[in-house]
């Protein structure tokens, strides 16, 4: 007898599936600032899995977050360093508010500031899995490759329609981006150091969830 043709899944079948499994199976709550830690590195380990929430006029779009890096109080690598001004003060807030700027010209980047009131420090958003709207997510990004949709934080910002109107949002409140948890299980996390910098290099300050093929930067920081 001849061999078997195998079976070929269709890129459409990989999304619907993936989204039938979030609608179906998961539901996911709001995080309550008080279960945010009061510390920029331990926020940073503890997003690693958790959602983000981004409501649209077309619908709803979610990622599991895969990737983070921490800026903590006096880092000379982050924003906050040189003390608050009108571009960054949303660092300067509670934890649980979003930080976002333009970086290059081209990309806007979402940030979590991640200290009390007043003290200047955050974790960026590098990568999402991407859960649910991913219809959306290609036409807001314009591309068709799932693997590189949510993959920085760059593209991540533009899947979700992140841009500096988002700046100060309470991402603990009921606004149109959230933090988000599902029940989903502790993922396997490993640490780097942070992806282009020329500061504060070797610093063990990048977080992600190992062997995910949604994760940033080169192979041998992801093992």
């Amino acid at each position: 007898m001849g061999r078997l043709p195998t079976p070929t899944i269709s890129r459409r079948s990989i999304i619907e599936s993936k989204e039938r499994e979030t609608r179906g199976n998961r539901s996911y709550r709001t995080i309550a600032r008080a279960s945010l830690p009061l510390d920029t590195v331990l926020l940073a380990r503890y997003l690693v899995g958790k959602l983000l929430v981004r409501k649209t006029p077309r619908g709803t779009l979610i990622g599991r977050i895969v990737e983070t890096e921490a800026y903590p109080i006096g880092d000379a690598a982050g924003h906050a360093y040189r003390g608050i001004t009108p571009r960054n003060r949303a660092l300067f807030l509670t934890r649980g508010h979003a930080y976002v700027y333009l970086a290059y010209g081209t990309s806007w980047m979402l940030n979590v500031s991640s200290e009390a009131a007043g003290v200047g420090a955050g974790v960026l958003i590098r990568a999402l899995e991407p859960l649910e709207g991913i219809s959306s997510m290609e036409r807001n990004r314009g591309v068709r490759n799932l693997r590189d949709l949510a993959r920085g934080p760059g593209r991540l910002a533009a899947a979700l329609q992140i841009d500096r109107s988002l700046d100060g949002m309470d991402l603990c409140g009921t606004g149109p981006l959230r933090l988000a948890q599902d029940g989903h299980a502790a993922p396997r996390t490993g640490v780097s150091h942070r992806i282009g910098l020329s500061r504060q290099t070797n610093r063990l300050l990048r977080f992600y969830v190992r062997d995910n093929p949604w994760v940033s930067g080169p192979g041998k920081l992801n093992r």
